[in-house]
């Protein structure tokens, strides 16, 4: 199949080299000429602008930053993709701005899936990704076989903007679990207790899920080297705490994270992963 791809980044370049290495032809452009070098070399090729990328595609793939570039590409990829194709926009974003390529694309004729991913680019690589899409049920099916080379589990949750919800509280527990991991530690220091065999017992314990097993190596040794950025969580929980508000949902959590994680951006930690939520309690605990 020829897929256009836009965005080939920390998670954009592992997707779709997934789909080379399966035997597709990917068309593909990132403003960053790096990246796209970086794709070519696995055996993309080259577009210059989304609306190149969708040309000629049957089915074309997303991975954004945030929501206005996933209104700028949306315009492209409607600009160039044929009557029939296939949009699919892998970014973490709202349901508001969803909702509006959605309707670009019907206008288009151009049907429109959004597809979350849970995991990290680690996994990415080791295409070990949950997807959770939302959309038409019958361009879901049609995408299944793609969507299945990102990870063993795919996950079809409505018609509309479900997968963009679901992500968001998915997120939301992700970051809960850091921020009570980082006052569990301080708690542990406090009293006493060895910082590396802390996380141990913490990881092989009732609360060691497949997250805190995840991070334990690397914070056994203080590395908050990013799988995902600080930048990238406050970006996560400004949509949060947003979705709350706008459904009028108190999420009084919500908003203590996205405190923490901003004393993080403030205090040196903007390029460290979000795990950096712990030298936020340390500071506050002295």
């Amino acid at each position: 199949m020829k897929i256009g791809w836009v965005g080939v980044g920390k998670m954009g370049l592992p997707m779709a080299s997934h789909l080379l290495k399966a035997g597709h032809s990917v068309v593909a452009c990132d403003l960053s000429p790096a990246l796209v070098e970086a794709v070519v070399a696995r055996g993309a090729t080259a577009a210059a602008t989304p609306a190149d990328a969708a040309r000629e595609a049957g089915v074309v793939f997303s991975s954004l930053p945030d929501d206005a570039a996933l209104r700028k590409v949306a315009a492209g990829v409607l600009a160039g993709a044929k009557a029939g194709a296939i949009f699919v926009d892998t970014s973490t974003v709202s349901s508001t701005v969803s909702a509006e390529v959605a309707a670009a694309a019907a206008a288009k004729r151009v049907h429109y899936l959004r597809v979350a991913m849970s995991g990290n680019n680690r996994m990415a690589e080791q295409a070990a990704l949950t997807v959770i899409a939302s959309g038409e049920r019958d361009t879901y099916e049609k995408c299944c076989p793609l969507l299945a080379l990102f990870g063993p589990q795919q996950y079809y949750v409505g018609e509309a903007e479900q997968s963009r919800a679901l992500k968001l509280a998915i997120n939301l527990m992700v970051y809960a679990t850091i921020g009570g991991l980082a006052e569990a530690l301080a708690i542990g220091r406090r009293g006493g207790v060895e910082w590396a065999q802390m996380l141990d017992v913490i990881a092989a314990s009732a609360i060691g899920s497949p997250l805190i097993k995840a991070k334990n190596g690397a914070l056994k040794g203080r590395d908050f080297s990013a799988t995902f950025t600080c930048l990238q969580a406050r970006k996560d929980l400004s949509l949060i705490n947003g979705a709350a508000a706008a459904s009028g949902i108190p999420a009084p959590l919500a908003a203590i994270l996205a405190g923490m994680v901003e004393d993080c951006v403030a205090n040196g930690s903007a390029e460290e992963d979000y795990a950096a939520m712990i030298k936020s309690v340390e500071r506050a605990a002295g």
